[in-house]
């Protein structure tokens, strides 16, 4: 177990002591998928669904997501956020992506609140759209890329 480093060496559960690590910028982006049936996301696109505009409305439940993931995940830090940016992007007739980006200048990550930031937004698009397309799918929730701290990554394209 002592390779899982949110289990001490008995398999306890514990919050990752991060004291002797480094302040550094920390950035992670992560996305995420909403399927749906073509009339629904021109209703997004044309602003006329009668819950108002539901992507302005995602863009704030992301952000609002992104400053809570300490109370929503047990064992995650909270953190000092310094930048949140959520943005959607039309992929075809039903589908809408949505990326969020999450930085801090701190001692761990911030992949949790970007993963966070992404599925709360999809999560408000399904609610705010759910009394017209009931069969939306809300799907791909990946981290994409986090710099800082001791490492670096990038998911592959695909």
């Amino acid at each position: 177990m002592s390779e899982l480093s949110h289990f001490d060496e008995t398999g306890a559960a514990r919050m990752v002591d991060v004291s002797v690590k480094s302040e550094t910028l920390r950035e992670a982006r992560a996305s995420a998928v909403v399927r749906m049936n073509p009339a629904t996301l021109a209703l997004i696109k044309d602003v006329k669904l009668a819950k108002g505009d539901v992507l302005a409305v995602a863009r704030l439940a992301g952000i609002m997501g992104a400053k809570r993931t300490g109370d929503l995940i047990p064992l995650c830090h909270p953190l000092p956020i310094t930048g949140v940016q959520v943005d959607f992007t039309y992929l075809d007739d039903s589908s809408l992506r949505i990326d969020a980006v999450v930085r801090t200048f701190g001692r761990t990550g911030v992949e949790m609140e970007a993963l966070t930031a992404a599925s709360v937004a999809a999560l408000t698009v399904y609610d705010m759209c759910k009394s017209v397309d009931r069969v939306m799918i809300i799907e791909s929730i990946r981290l994409d890329s986090k710099r800082g701290g001791k490492s670096d990554f990038v998911r592959e394209p695909g």
